[in-house]
């Protein structure tokens, strides 16, 4: 049977999510747990392969199990056998040529500053701190970026994608508070990306840059000359899409589900 999970899980405990030598991954807690369920056996496939200290709320993988298991088994049984820090959401199974990572159609992320004058021990690892932003002027600057561009000014050195061109679908800088979220919607991201993005709109909510030279910045195609990558413990991956899949929905991190009410963020 063809199986897709979808997790949730604190990057803060992993070296990212694919499996390395000596060092833990989300990859080798899931297999190690799913190969104990089938009793054979399990490699899976994910939908993103996020960087070390990298979340995720709404993260798909895919596997083919050479036994049929309840989805009971894939769920609860999978959870009793993983560390604390990532846990299966959901199970659904799936026709045999779904393909967590090739059959996505778009993926979610969402970035976190908060606004503090020092760092807060509760928000440490959960998203980064920055002084006072102007939310604003970062909304104007993000949304420059929306259609189809050569994104090669927002990707890291050691991307190995054939080709920079990526199709913003929606993005958006919104407060909450204390709370700056950015909210980026794509049919695939560059290594980086989203980090690059939100280090570059971090300038311009401190006043470093104006809003029109994100725009200015995409042009020049030169990573060299955007500087700022921001940390990779306030990003999160939210969701992945599929078409005709009744995957549930968005799921926002954790701090906006405590403020209750924040439906753009869903």
């Amino acid at each position: 049977m063809k199986v897709a999970l979808g997790l949730e899980y604190d990057g803060s405990a992993f070296s990212g999510f694919q499996i390395q030598r000596n060092a833990p991954s989300v990859q080798q807690a899931l297999e190690t747990a799913l190969t104990r369920i089938a009793a054979e056996p399990i490699r899976i496939a994910a939908a993103g392969r996020t960087d070390s200290g990298v979340h995720a709320t709404g993260q798909v993988v895919s596997f083919s199990s050479p036994v049929s298991r309840p989805h009971s088994a894939w769920l609860r049984g999978v959870n009793a056998l993983t560390p604390d820090a990532v846990k299966v959401c959901w199970a659904r199974q799936v026709e045999e040529d779904f393909h967590a990572r090739y059959s996505a159609v778009s993926r979610r992320y969402q970035y976190l500053f908060y606004e503090a004058e020092a760092p807060s021990p509760l928000l440490f690892r959960r998203a980064v701190r920055a002084r006072k932003l102007d939310d604003e002027a970062m909304h104007r600057g993000a949304r420059t970026l929306l259609g189809e561009h050569d994104f090669s000014a927002f990707r890291a050195a050691g991307c190995q994608s054939r080709s920079a061109h990526r199709r913003v679908h929606s993005i958006g800088v919104h407060r909450a508070n204390s709370l700056i979220i950015l909210d980026i919607t794509a049919n695939a991201f560059l290594l980086h990306m989203v980090r690059n993005i939100a280090g570059v709109l971090q300038q311009v909510g401190e006043g470093v840059v104006p809003a029109s030279w994100v725009g200015e910045l995409l042009e020049t195609r030169d990573r060299r000359l955007a500087g700022r990558t921001a940390p990779p413990e306030g990003l999160y991956l939210v969701s992945v899409q599929y078409p005709d899949c009744d995957f549930p929905g968005a799921s926002p991190p954790a701090l906006l589900r405590a403020l209750g009410g924040l439906d753009r963020f869903v």
